[in-house]
């Protein structure tokens, strides 16, 4: 059982592993979802944490479609983020049609090489959830996708992920749940899911403020919930 959690500052990444994370997830913006953050920060991050920092590749939040410039850019961010030492990137993009962007996914992943790879919640976005899925499952590059199962939140989405996580059995592709998962709800979702991989955002924040600092013992809490069903994967 891997818990990845949100970072957007130094602060935040040390509490987070204080904590007993097993990842984190860096960002800025995180009122809009996530946007790449700056270099200097990242940079920072990578030093300050031993745990993998995958950092999030997003140049806006008005839309998962991306023009050609848009897309050269988020390659040249990844460039800059593997030579900063992150260990992976978070990623995604769709056509109008609300379909994988696979030439824009083509062309960013260029600059990825041995990076960690996450397929970021446009894919809840996508047309059909498990149709995308099966296309991600031909890019060896991408080891996650961070999905609700196509809802606001996730335990609204336990059916689609449960079918997700049964598709992408014994393959590269992780299903990483993520958005309104709790304390309080995680083990039923657990239980019902069977996934091995939780994101978690505000729920392990202090007073469950997305602007507020991670707190470490709430990621503790979680770590000892999530204990029991990580002797079962």
């Amino acid at each position: 059982m891997l818990i990845e959690v949100i970072a957007t500052s130094v602060e935040d990444a040390k509490r987070a592993e204080q904590g007993g994370a097993d990842r984190l997830e860096l960002i800025t913006g995180i009122l809009e979802g996530g946007l790449t953050p700056s270099w200097g920060l990242i940079e920072a991050v990578v030093k300050s944490v031993r745990i993998p920092v995958n950092v999030m590749v997003r140049p806006h939040s008005q839309s998962f479609c991306y023009t050609h410039d848009e897309l050269l850019v988020m390659r040249e961010d990844v460039r800059v983020i593997r030579e900063l030492g992150a260990a992976g990137i978070v990623i995604g993009m769709l056509t109008d049609q609300k379909r994988l962007d696979q030439k824009g996914l083509d062309l960013v992943l260029s600059e990825a090489d041995e990076l960690d790879v996450t397929f970021h919640r446009a894919f809840d976005e996508a047309s059909d959830q498990l149709e995308a899925a099966r296309t991600l499952l031909h890019y060896p590059q991408i080891r996650r996708i961070l999905t609700s199962g196509g809802q606001k939140s996730a335990v609204d989405g336990i059916d689609c992920i449960t079918q997700l996580r049964q598709l992408t059995d014994k393959t590269q592709l992780n299903i990483l749940a993520g958005s309104g998962l709790s304390l309080s709800n995680i083990t039923d979702f657990l239980q019902k899911t069977g996934v091995r991989e939780i994101h978690f955002g505000t729920g392990v924040r202090e007073d469950g403020q997305a602007l507020r600092y991670v707190d470490p013992e709430k990621v503790s809490e979680l770590k000892g919930i999530c204990e029991p069903f990580s002797k079962h994967v």
